[in-house]
């Protein structure tokens, strides 16, 4: 049998490996990992972070489940590297919460070079927008905050960026790397932020004066244009779109973040576009309270990978974008090769595709996930408008309170597509549904653990949809379907909970579905 390859991240003495979940592993089967033929550790994620090891040593690398060879790396540290400690000479930043040092701090990774990590002990560093290069390594330490005003000037000038899914000039994010440009590939590349500490936004404090500020600015135009702001989600969606993000990547590749926490953005939290090859683990997102405050959202970007975080958000946890009709149709960069696995929601949105997807995504794997304290859970959505393609995602042994893939009418401003959407090819197996979404309000709801309904036109069916050995946790369940095909239910179970808490199950359900209009 061909053995998987391991996917390894590596610095001086950190590594972080991960590897997919094969496809015949049952939930909870255990991984042993080896270096030089002699175990190190078992684990029953599909994950497994090695450190404390010698600077630049090399091992053989191995992962095993009972006698099935995952896969085989060779592991090779990195040589030591100069720390440049920013609170030292030249750049004296101060961590004291009060002196802004944004300039100290542009200086200080301005001058790191490729065998340097710039280095942050326990503080308040107070600073406005950075940009970041090539060739970087940043380390937060335990109690180090990097911390962003709630001052708009600090966050200019204005960069190309994108935002629901339009290419727009928006403020400078908190951090910043590579520059926007969908002709072109990457710019900006090999950037690592690690460590045990936190990058902190200005939050809603910084949004609230930026959509003041850019609704006075832009006051003739939304005059002009009372229909199409009556329109949108409310009346500052428009002057909220040149938000800044917390980190914002663009055109870059090779980047990886490890072990922060994401706190307190303006709007999304971690956006990148156009992006190839991002990985980001260990971290956690808050941006609880936040308008428009999602997590992870990769926007037109390939192979970006996210495991063993946890979210606490004001939106979706997760959102995958592709752009924005009539736009995104036109610039047709898909996302695609997204993999989501071992993460937990707090609170949010849940994890969701769309509903920016004009220029398509694909291959979305998602593993091993909780999402049972979320409002949507599991989420494929867009608007009649959008044209473009949700397909291959493939979703395993997770918990949620519900699947959905619908169609929805909010931010639907912009020529329509020539097409309607097409949601195809999505597989669904191990899930637990509990039918019992977590509201804005953390009050939990009743809602139908499965609801495909698609578009209501020409070609506007979602099809080829399967559910495989579902459990669903309450004592009734209603499925919604409608304007769909060739939805396919193997082994859906309704587990009705027992006195102790655990389900007792009430029945399985196989067959093929072919429904019409609701």
């Amino acid at each position: 049998m061909k053995q998987s390859k391991l996917k390894l991240r590596c610095t001086e003495d950190y590594a972080v490996l991960y590897w997919d979940k094969p496809a015949a592993a049952p939930k909870g089967a255990e991984y042993t990992v080896s270096l030089n033929g002699e175990v190190i550790g078992r684990t029953d994620k599909t994950h497994f972070t090695i450190e404390g090891l010698p600077y630049g040593s090399t091992y053989r690398l191995e992962v095993a489940s009972g006698s099935y060879c995952v896969g085989v790396e060779t592991l090779q540290f990195g040589k030591e590297k100069r720390r440049v400690n920013v609170t030292a000479a030249p750049y004296f930043c101060k961590g004291d919460g009060k002196t802004l040092n944004t300039d100290n701090l542009q200086r200080a990774i301005n001058d790191c070079r490729a065998d340097d990590i710039l280095y942050f002990p326990a503080g308040d560093y107070l600073t406005g927008a950075l940009q970041l290069h090539s060739d970087l390594e940043i380390y937060l330490s335990k109690g180090a905050v990097l911390q962003g005003t709630a001052n708009i000037n600090d966050y200019s000038p204005r960069i190309p960026s994108r935002f629901e899914g339009m290419e727009m000039r928006c403020y400078s994010s908190l951090l910043n790397a590579g520059r926007l440009d969908h002709t072109k590939g990457s710019g900006c590349h090999n950037i690592i932020v690690r460590g045990k500490g936190t990058i902190c936004g200005g939050g809603q404090v910084l949004a609230k004066k930026i959509i003041e500020d850019e609704r006075a600015r832009i006051k003739s135009f939304l005059d002009d244009n009372e229909e199409l702001v009556k329109s949108c989600e409310n009346d500052d969606t428009i002057p909220g779109r040149v938000r800044p993000r917390l980190v914002n990547l663009s055109n870059c590749e090779n980047v990886w973040f490890s072990g922060i926490t994401f706190k307190n953005s303006p709007a999304w939290t971690f956006h990148m576009v156009y992006c190839d090859n991002i990985q980001t683990d260990h971290c956690v997102f808050e941006s609880e309270g936040v308008w428009n405050g999602d997590g992870w959202d990769p926007d037109s970007s390939t192979n970006c990978t996210l495991f063993a975080s946890e979210f606490h958000t004001g939106d979706d946890a997760v959102a995958i974008k592709s752009g924005k009709n009539p736009e995104g149709n036109e610039i047709g960069r898909p996302c695609a090769h997204i993999k989501v696995f071992d993460c937990r929601i707090g609170y949010g949105h849940g994890i969701c595709i769309g509903s920016e997807m004009s220029g398509g995504v694909e291959d979305v794997q998602i593993w091993d996930c909780d999402f049972a304290n979320s409002l949507y859970g599991i989420e494929i959505k867009a608007t009649p408008k959008r044209g473009g393609y949700v397909r291959g995602v493939t979703v395993r042994d997770c918990t949620a309170p519900r699947v959905i893939l619908h169609s929805v009418s909010y931010n639907d401003d912009g020529e329509p597509a020539p097409e309607p959407p097409k949601f195809s090819h999505c597989w669904f197996e191990g899930l637990t549904l509990t039918g019992r979404p977590l509201d804005h309000d953390h009050i939990w709801q009743d809602a139908a653990p499965i609801e495909i309904v698609g578009f209501d036109c020409h070609d506007g069916e979602i099809e080829d949809i399967t559910f495989k050995d579902i459990t669903i946790t309450k004592e009734s369940a209603e499925l919604k379907l409608g304007l769909c095909s060739g939805v396919n239910l193997y082994n859906v179970t309704l587990s009705k909970p027992s006195p102790s808490g655990e389900g007792v199950p009430a029945g399985p359900d196989e067959g093929r579905v072919d429904p019409g209009n609701p």
